[in-house]
């Protein structure tokens, strides 16, 4: 059924020179990224400027922009919601954000300082932590946080956009699946992603991404939390 409760979004921190547009959007965004928005919510322009204390304007823009990044879809009947999940699009998604993030990762080892590898250390400390508090929002959005701080070493990067547009699409699924787990990061892949980036090993750190993202993925993209998740949606399955 679809939940009529108040959004919870993130009142995410003003940058500077940021224009109410740009903040909503990013707010929103982030969002959606993190499963805040689950599936079968419908999202009104009234709920969302009502959640962020902003106008019509601002909100009518963001939700725009979302659809366009295919992170949101307008209904037949004008309701914006999160896009169906199936099993073949899981899937697809999954084995491009492997392909994607091992390159990102790849190119980015070159331009990986001490300092980074300290930060990304941080990083993955913070994890821990939301982890044993059960904190799964904390969790999902300190964990792009670490991938995002490592590609983005590379200061000729255009890969991002492409991540997070997936990041966006797997967001609200992962979300829902997520809570129905009793375990999650049993191995600390990250661990074996520093050792490799201080070792400046290209090999072990695709190996070590690309196992991070399969356990992180892998055993929520079963036939049980899909079905749980188009019921959850109240669409037919």
């Amino acid at each position: 059924m679809v939940s009529s409760a108040p959004l919870n979004l993130p009142v995410l921190a003003r940058e500077p020179k940021e224009t109410t547009n740009q903040w909503v959007y990013r707010s929103l965004r982030r969002a959606v990224m993190i499963g805040l928005v689950p599936p079968g919510r419908a999202l009104t322009i009234r709920d969302v400027a009502a959640a962020l204390g902003v106008s019509a304007m601002p909100v009518r823009e963001a939700l725009r922009r979302l659809s366009t990044e295919q992170a949101l879809e307008v209904r037949d009947n004008r309701r914006i919601m999160v896009p169906q999940m199936t099993a073949s699009k899981f899937r697809e998604l999954c084995e491009l954000r492997i392909s994607i993030e091992c390159h990102a990762a790849e190119r980015a080892l070159p331009y990986v300082t001490t300092q980074r590898v300290d930060d990304l250390t941080a990083i993955d400390r913070r994890i821990d932590q939301v982890n044993a508090a059960g904190d799964r929002e904390a969790v999902t959005m300190f964990n792009q946080d670490f991938h995002r701080h490592l590609y983005e070493a590379n200061p000729n990067q255009v890969v991002m956009p492409l991540v997070e547009s997936i990041w966006l699409q797997l967001g609200p699924f992962v979300r829902l699946a997520l809570s129905k787990l009793q375990d999650f990061y049993q191995v600390d892949r990250h661990s074996e992603a520093l050792a490799a980036l201080k070792r400046q090993d290209p090999l072990a750190l695709r190996i070590a991404i690309e196992a991070d993202i399969r356990d992180g993925i892998t055993h929520v993209g079963t036939n049980e939390l899909l079905k749980a998740y188009v019921e959850s949606a109240g669409q037919p399955s």
